[in-house]
C-alpha cells in the first residue's frame, strides 16, 4: 500500500480541494507516482471517470475535484478516487453515489444511518486507490469539529483513525478567527483523534506573512503542533475548475468586456465549470445573476447551465422572474444556451412521471425550443467525443443526465455525439440546447462560436492554462510549505 498523509479544514471552503491539487502535482514534479482519495464528497459539480474492470461504454460519477486533482497526479481519474459522492437535490435530501453509481436517495438523518454500510465501499476503494502509487493524498470533508458527527464519520477522523493516515490540519485566514479555529478543533477533539494530526497551515494569507509569527507562536502554546507554513492567496486557483457551488456566493463580475454571458445561479446548479472556458477568454465578461436579481439587459448570451433537480429549477426560475427576462432577452436579439438541465428548461414541458427528482411530476417549460423532455430512470453517465453540427468541428466532453428529450426541433442538432444527434437549436440559430457538458472547452469550437456572436475569441489552449495553473500552484506551495516535511510524515 502507498504512504499517505491527509488534509483536513477547521471548516469548509478553507481551500483544501486545491492545496491537494497542488500538493499532488509538487510530488508529481518530484517523480512520485501519487493519487487523490476524498472518502466523501458534497457536490452537484460531478465528473465522469473510470470504472476498474467495467467494460461497457460508460463510466461513473465522481467529484470535479477529484478530477482535476487527477490531472494534477498525470492520471486518469478513477471512481475509487471519490468512492461516495453526495448531489443534493432539495435541502435536506440526496442522491448517493457509490463507486461511480446511483446507490438511492437519503434524507440526512437516513444518510447518517447509512454511513456503517458506507465505510465499507470507502475502505475497498481505498484499497484500490493506492495500487502501484508511492503516495496518496487523502482530502477530508466539512471538518473534523463537527463531533456530533463523529460517530459515523467516513469523511475525516472515522476514515483517518480506521485507515491509519496522518493528517495535517487546515486553517484558513481569510475568514477570520484562524488560531481559535485551530486551537478550538484541538481542544474539542478526542484524543484518539488529536494524536492524528500531525501539524497544521495556515492558508489564503494576504500580506507580509511574518505579521503571524506571533499568532503561530500562540497555535503552538495551545497545541503544541508543528506549523507546515502560510501559504498566500493563491492567485493561480482562481484559473482552476471550481468544486462546489458555494464559491457562487462570492463571485462577482469583472470589468466590462464586449460580451457580457449572464449565467443564471439555479438552486441546484450543477457542472458549472462548463462556464469557465469563456471567462478565460479576454473579451468575455460572465456574470453569475443570483436569485432576486434580474438577467441583465446588456447581455448577448444568456446560459442556462446544468441542474440536478430540473422541474425544481424550473420552477424557481420562473419565482425570480428570469422567465420574462429571458423573453425579452430574445426580443432584443439575444442568444441562449441551454446545458443539460438548462437544455431541458429551454422546451415546452418538462415530464417526470415517476417522481424522479421529487413530487412535482410536471412543468411548462421556457417555450423556447420546440422540444419536450419526460424523466426515466435510467442515468446516462459518460465521457464522449463529438462534433459540432452548426461549425463542423470537433468536440469532446461528457454527458451526466435523466431524461429524453423529443421535438421537432431536434431535427435541427446542436452536435452528433458517437453518430447519434444531440441537443436542438431554433430556427433562427439564436437558441442552442445541448446534453453534452464540456463543449466550451474546445478551443476551436468556442473560437468559432464566439465569432458568430461577433466577438473575436479563441487563441487560448484552455487545458493548456489549467497545466500551467496548477504548476504554479505547486510551485506557491514548495516556496511557503514545508513540503518535504509534510511527505515525509506520509505512513
Amino acid at each position: 500500500m502507498a504512504k499517505a498523509i491527509m488534509l483536513q479544514g477547521t471548516g469548509s471552503d478553507v481551500g483544501k480541494t486545491v492545496l491537494v491539487a497542488g500538493l499532488c502535482r509538487a510530488a508529481k514534479k518530484r517523480g512520485l507516482k501519487v493519487r487523490p482519495f476524498k472518502p466523501q464528497n458534497m457536490s452537484n459539480n460531478a465528473a465522469v471517470a473510470d470504472i476498474p474492470g467495467d467494460n461497457s461504454a460508460g463510466g461513473g460519477e465522481i467529484g470535479r475535484a477529484q478530477w482535476l486533482q487527477a490531472i494534477a497526479c498525470g492520471v486518469a481519474p478513477s471512481v475509487h478516487m471519490n468512492p461516495v459522492l453526495l448531489k443534493p437535490q432539495t435541502d435536506v435530501g440526496a442522491q448517493v453515489i457509490v463507486q461511480g453509481k446511483v446507490f438511492g436517495e437519503a434524507r440526512a438523518r437516513d444518510y447518517q444511518a447509512m454511513k456503517g454500510r458506507l465505510m465499507d465501499a470507502v475502505l475497498d476503494s481505498w484499497g484500490k486507490v493506492g495500487e502501484g502509487a508511492d503516495l496518496v493524498i487523502v482530502e477530508g470533508a466539512g471538518s473534523p469539529a463537527e463531533i456530533n458527527l463523529r460517530s459515523r464519520d467516513i469523511a475525516n477522523m472515522g476514515f483517518a483513525t480506521r485507515a491509519d493516515v496522518p493528517v495535517v490540519l487546515v486553517g484558513d485566514i481569510d475568514r477570520g478567527g484562524v488560531i481559535a479555529s485551530v486551537a478550538g478543533t484541538h481542544l474539542i477533539l478526542p484524543e484518539e483523534d488529536r494524536r492524528m494530526i500531525v501539524g497544521y497551515l495556515i492558508n489564503k494569507f494576504r500580506g507580509d506573512v511574518s505579521l503571524f509569527d506571533d499568532g503561530i507562536r500562540s497555535i503552538e502554546t495551545f497545541t503544541g503542533w508543528r506549523c507546515f507554513g502560510v501559504v498566500p492567496w493563491l492567485k493561480a486557483a482562481a484559473r482552476l475548475p471550481s468544486e462546489d457551488s458555494v464559491v457562487l456566493e462570492r463571485l462577482a463580475s469583472g470589468e466590462a468586456r464586449a460580451l457580457k454571458v449572464a449565467v443564471p445561479v439555479l438552486g441546484r446548479i450543477a457542472n458549472f465549470d462548463d462556464l469557465d472556458p469563456l471567462k478565460a477568454e479576454p473579451r468575455v465578461e460572465v456574470v453569475f445573476v443570483p436569485p432576486g436579481k434580474p438577467l441583465p439587459a446588456d447581455a448577448g448570451l444568456v446560459v442556462i447551465p446544468g441542474s440536478k433537480s430540473t422541474i425544481g429549477d424550473l420552477l424557481k426560475f420562473r419565482e425570480n422572474c428570469w422567465d420574462r427576462d429571458l423573453q425579452a432577452h430574445r426580443k432584443r436579439g439575444g442568444h441562449v444556451v441551454g446545458i443539460c438541465g438548462g437544455f431541458q428548461m429551454l422546451g415546452r414541458i418538462v415530464r417526470d412521471p415517476d417522481g424522479i427528482e421529487g413530487s412535482v411530476t410536471e412543468a411548462e417549460g421556457l417555450g423556447l425550443l420546440d422540444i419536450e423532455t419526460v424523466m426515466e430512470p435510467e442515468k446516462t453517465v459518460r465521457n464522449v467525443s463529438a462534433r459540432s453540427v452548426p461549425f463542423d468541428l470537433p468536440l469532446e466532453g461528457y454527458e451526466i443526465h435523466l431524461g429524453r428529450t423529443t421535438g421537432p426541433d431536434t431535427l435541427r442538432p446542436s452536435a452528433v455525439i458517437n453518430g447519434i444527434d444531440d441537443g436542438a437549436i431554433s430556427a433562427d440559430g439564436k437558441v442552442i440546447g445541448t446534453y453534452m457538458h464540456g463543449l466550451f472547452g474546445a478551443d476551436g469550437f468556442r473560437g468559432k462560436f464566439l465569432e458568430s456572436l461577433g466577438i473575436k475569441g479563441g487563441g487560448i489552449d484552455y487545458r493548456a492554462e489549467v497545466e500551467r495553473a496548477l504548476d504554479e500552484v505547486a510551485a506557491e506551495l514548495e516556496t511557503h510549505l514545508d513540503c518535504d516535511a509534510i511527505f515525509g510524515l506520509a505512513r
